[in-house]
């Protein structure tokens, strides 16, 4: 049934593509690097190394029971076949822009450069095209604090009040939507430049049709940024990674934090436009969750009510409201 095999291609993509966002091995190794870190940090104490206090610190019972916990596992379940829509659409986008950036530049210089195959040609091409996912990423995010209409979706995101890799997939539609459209635009810019100047950029060096560069995050310390693992970035390595430390500060409740890291993998951005956060060594004390947000942990709350908060940003007369209550969500005044 063309239902079962859909549900059964997003499982796969999710859980077994090299390049998904919860594929076993990227968790695998998550877990690897974790459980690496408690170790190193009881070593470094001059406790002992026992496998039971190993696990407790990897699964802690106040995350494993908490309410919001809960919540993620839903929205994993329901985003597996929502995420399938959003980027379909966005494919759709993307090769729409591609082509279009690429007669434009025709139209403008000339013939495009015949296709380079060289490893040169396709490692530029590959780190322009993980660039363009990068700002194409950070500039949906920005968006999405500083606009209070794109905010009231957001904000399903940053109401968790614990984090777990699950968190990931804690993401309203519509905002899936557009981030999906966001990024399909930033990299079908990059493809028609990379189309024009080298050939044929299909041949990016990618694994399951993902962006090796992107893989090899995903693989190395994507999925502890939304964890309990307090692993911080300093110095120039701060300034251009977004450590888990980085990105756990991008949720916190404290107002210092607000409008903070709002990179994926790379930092270098936010250093570029002044929303860099290095955060400290020693871990900072945090909370997470948005205050005052009704129903945080249910389906009215986080999937109905978005749209209704939403569109009271549109009408007149909460104009005057707006910027009072926009500073209370995370969201500057205009």
């Amino acid at each position: 049934m063309p239902a079962f095999d859909f549900l059964f291609e997003q499982i796969r993509r999710v859980l077994f593509s090299p390049g998904g966002m919860l594929s076993v091995t990227s968790l695998a190794g998550a877990l690897m690097i974790s459980a690496a870190f408690f170790a190193w940090q009881r070593k470094r104490r001059g406790r002992r190394l026992r496998a039971k206090v190993i696990l407790r610190a990897l699964f802690p019972r106040r995350i494993l029971r908490s309410p919001s916990n809960q919540a993620d596992i839903f929205y994993l379940l329901f985003n597996v076949f929502t995420f399938g829509l959003a980027f379909g659409w966005a494919v759709l986008s993307y090769q729409f822009l591609s082509n279009a950036i690429i007669a434009g530049l025709v139209s403008v210089f000339g013939s495009p450069a015949p296709a380079a195959t060289g490893f040169v040609a396709r490692a530029v091409i590959t780190l322009m095209l993980f660039l363009a996912y990068e700002l194409g990423y950070w500039f949906n995010h920005w968006l999405s604090h500083k606009v209070p209409f794109l905010w009231e979706f957001h904000k399903v995101h940053h109401s968790a009040e614990v984090l777990t890799p699950l968190t990931n997939f804690r993401v309203h539609p519509v905002y899936a939507v557009i981030f999906a459209n966001i990024l399909a635009f930033s990299a079908a810019v990059a493809n028609g430049l990379g189309h024009y100047l080298f050939g044929d950029t299909t041949h990016q060096f990618a694994l399951a049709d993902t962006n090796i560069i992107l893989v090899l995050f995903i693989h190395a310390y994507v999925h502890l940024q939304h964890s309990h693992m307090w692993i911080a970035f300093r110095g120039l390595a701060g300034r251009v990674f977004i450590s888990p430390a980085h990105h756990q500060v991008h949720h916190s409740e404290n107002p210092k934090h607000f409008n903070k890291n709002f990179g994926s993998c790379l930092a270098l951005w936010d250093w570029m436009f002044g929303t860099l956060y290095v955060p400290a060594k020693k871990r900072e004390k945090l909370t997470f969750g948005v205050a005052g947000r009704a129903d945080a942990h249910s389906v009215k709350g986080e999937l109905v009510a978005p749209f209704f908060d939403a569109a009271g940003h549109l009408l007149p007369k909460r104009g005057a409201e707006a910027p009072a209550a926009a500073i209370a969500q995370r969201v500057p005044r205009p």
